[in-house]
């Protein structure tokens, strides 16, 4: 009647207990669960980040570059020396070693993501500076120095492209040995991506090397052992593939030379 409390539970229902109220639901902290969306940078946000100077060279051919640091940033490398940089010290980055137009490439890449000469489809727009024939293999130390720079610098991006550009690039005998030379004295023993390319061109070509770079090939050979074993290593698979397919089984007839007891 009039006295009854007004929260009294219908009867057969047992009130909650402290418990049950706290159990967890897994609906409280839904909003501190959503994943966090990375804020998008523009390339707006780019531009309107500090200037940093690249001093590229020593003594007299240094030659100062200069790029946004969001865009350097890109690199692991950069990244590491700008953030080493003194708070109102001047935004300069020394690269001593360095090769001038590998940076300019490189720089390039950060604004356009590409860089001279541009890749269009499966070709390359031709280069009026580099000579024909390429005795030199001008055109593929280019991008070798880049390929190099790209690996030291932490952009895979980058140097998957030179990778690609080299493949799409034309030269002759003395200038793939100019190139290999570049590529055995500059990467390391593991890069089987750009060295074993060139140890197959070689292990492929034989007759070239007879007829146009012997004196090269044989230069190259000393100065860079590894690079004479992986040809050759590659001329004796090849060679034991071929022995294989025209060899018959075991037992099918064929005679083993005879060895002379005199």
């Amino acid at each position: 009647m009039g006295g009854q409390d007004e929260s009294t539970q219908p009867e057969g229902s047992a009130a909650p207990s402290t418990e049950q109220q706290d159990e967890p639901t897994g609906l409280e902290n839904i909003e501190d669960t959503q994943p966090e969306v990375p804020a998008r940078v523009t390339f707006l946000d780019y531009l309107k980040s500090p200037i940093v100077e690249l001093s590229v060279g020593t003594a007299e051919d240094i030659t100062i570059l200069h790029a946004h640091q969001l865009l350097l940033e890109k690199s692991p490398y950069l990244e590491e020396k700008i953030s080493a940089l003194a708070e109102g010290e001047n935004r300069r980055i020394d690269l001593p070693d360095e090769d001038l137009l590998a940076t300019a490439a490189f720089l390039e890449f950060l604004y356009k993501a590409d860089y001279f000469p541009t890749l269009s489809g499966s070709s390359l727009e031709s280069d009026p500076e580099i000579p024909v024939p390429d005795s030199e293999g001008m055109a593929l130390l280019r991008h070798a120095r880049v390929y190099t720079l790209a690996q030291r610098f932490g952009v895979p991006a980058l140097s998957q492209l030179a990778h690609k550009k080299i493949h799409l690039t034309n030269s002759n005998a003395k200038g793939e040995i100019q190139y290999a030379r570049y590529v055995y004295g500059h990467t390391q023993t593991s890069d089987e991506s750009i060295r074993k390319p060139v140890a197959a061109f070689w292990a492929t070509r034989s007759h070239v090397l007879r007829h146009e770079a012997e004196k090269e090939f044989r230069s190259m050979c000393l100065e860079f052992p590894q690079f004479g074993f992986d040809v050759l290593s590659l001329v004796l698979d090849n060679q034991e593939k071929r022995t294989q397919r025209s060899e018959t089984t075991i037992g099918g007839g064929r005679k083993r030379p005879r060895v002379s007891a005199v």
